[in-house]
């Protein structure tokens, strides 16, 4: 089994956010115990950066991107992979950006707290809760 993690996962555990920290800390702890299971998109760690140094400041938002690195792969990019986000036609291009990098790493689901946002995405999404349920996390 491999996932992707979308952007707001990794977002509650910086961010401490109240009603979702502890189910996206549970994923966090599922990917370190599953090395190679765990998948991120090259994008979602520009993210990152941009909100958590604003939020908490550019120190532990660098220490936050180099505990991702050690328990997730990048996904791999290219500009085939950029075409494919383009045709996917999403309402928000950064959410077909990382449908296409789940495509691109051969991941069976993205883990995300949007999934209205991939309906139409070819690779499934599910929520943190599902996600929490279905591993035992």
């Amino acid at each position: 089994m491999k996932i992707l993690l979308d952007t707001n996962v990794f977002l509650d555990v910086l961010l401490e956010r109240k009603d979702w920290v502890n189910s996206s800390q549970a994923i966090l702890d599922w990917c370190e115990a599953n090395t190679g299971s765990a998948w991120v998109s090259w994008h979602t760690l520009s993210n990152l950066y941009y909100v958590g140094t604003k939020m908490v400041g550019a120190e532990a938002a660098g220490e936050f991107i180099d505990t991702i690195l050690e328990d997730f792969q990048v996904c791999p990019v290219s500009t085939e992979t950029a075409h494919i986000s383009r045709k996917l036609h999403f309402g928000d291009y950064e959410d077909a950006m990382q449908a296409a990098c789940a495509l691109s790493a051969g991941v069976d689901w993205i883990v995300t707290r949007n999934i209205k946002d991939f309906a139409t995405s070819p690779v499934r999404a599910i929520s943190p809760d599902e996600f929490v349920l279905k591993r035992n996390c």
